[in-house]
């Protein structure tokens, strides 16, 4: 049997979980119908759908169940999708676009847009116990995953990285500060989404512990990949180099440590996360060896 493309098995990947969001609310449930418009004009605006797609890659690699892993990844892009409609929000970024479409507050409103955002993120924990009540998974495992879940994505996870973020609009002075920025704001969500999938797939502490510096390690370095491909891009589109201090509104890598090192990070980055996997006793690694390269290959 031929083995599928990466890219293949994403867009595969991405189609089930696509129906898997299609359905995220019981028929029976009467929402009010403006919310549940905001909540799917956002959630199904398409994306790459790269952390759920990590969530069904992981649990594979444990040899654990697909179907059992799609409750747990239709929450994370719930939570993903959530912090993209408060992001846009007037009183953080304050964007009129995402993906060539307008934010959820220029369609809906800013009341509707945040308690659309609520919503997502609440409803994202019904979704994860449903990988328990419907498909069997230990009630233990799914506990740590919704343990992991609040933990990752709030106030020491992903909620403390925007802040962080926020802040440092104000002007970073240290690749430590940017580097947290990053860990939290970005890494933190994939860490979860891996050990989600292993804790579905029945990981073993080592392989959990695995995914965990497989995760960090990617996350940081798909990161560092936008800032270059920000400078890259810049100059692609301009024609000439646009990265004096005055001009960078955002400090990213390439403005600490230069193009060719931060392209060196990211490699070496992208090669600590899939040694820690290799070294794990995975069943079936490849798919998260593969994932690691085209996340850090890509030019978009």
């Amino acid at each position: 049997m031929s083995h599928p493309s990466i890219t293949d098995y994403i867009k595969e990947r991405a189609s089930l979980i696509e129906r898997e969001l299609a359905a995220y609310a019981p028929e029976e449930w009467h929402i009010p119908a403006v919310l549940k418009d905001a909540m799917t004009y956002s959630l199904m605006a398409g994306g790459k759908r790269l952390r759920p797609v990590m969530v069904l890659a992981a649990a594979e690699a444990c040899g654990g169940s697909v179907e059992a892993a799609l409750p747990v990844a239709a929450a994370v892009e719930m939570v993903h999708t959530y912090s993209l409609v408060h992001d846009d929000l007037p009183a953080l970024d304050n964007d009129d676009y995402r993906r060539g479409r307008l934010t959820n507050h220029k369609m809906y409103g800013e009341a509707i847009a945040i308690l659309a955002g609520d919503a997502l993120l609440t409803h994202a924990f019904y979704s994860a116990s449903r990988a328990s009540r419907l498909y069997g998974v230990p009630a233990e495992r799914v506990l740590d995953i919704i343990e992991e879940l609040a933990v990752l994505a709030g106030p020491r996870g992903m909620v403390g990285g925007q802040v962080a973020d926020m802040q440092g609009e104000q002007g970073l002075t240290q690749l430590a500060e940017l580097e947290y920025i990053h860990l939290h704001k970005t890494s933190d969500l994939i860490v979860f989404s891996l050990k989600a999938g292993g804790r579905i797939g029945g990981a073993t502490e080592r392989q959990l512990s695995a995914l965990e510096t497989y995760g960090r390690n990617i996350g940081l370095a798909f990161q560092i990949q936008d800032d270059i491909l920000d400078v890259v891009g810049d100059e692609q589109k301009l024609g000439k180099a646009v990265r004096s201090d005055e001009k960078m509104q955002k400090v990213t890598y390439p403005y600490f440590i230069g193009l060719e090192a931060s392209r060196l990070k990211v490699t070496e980055l992208t090669d600590l996360g899939k040694k820690a996997v290799r070294d794990a006793g995975f069943q079936a690694p490849e798919r998260l060896l593969e994932l690691a390269d085209f996340l850090t290959e890509r030019d978009h």
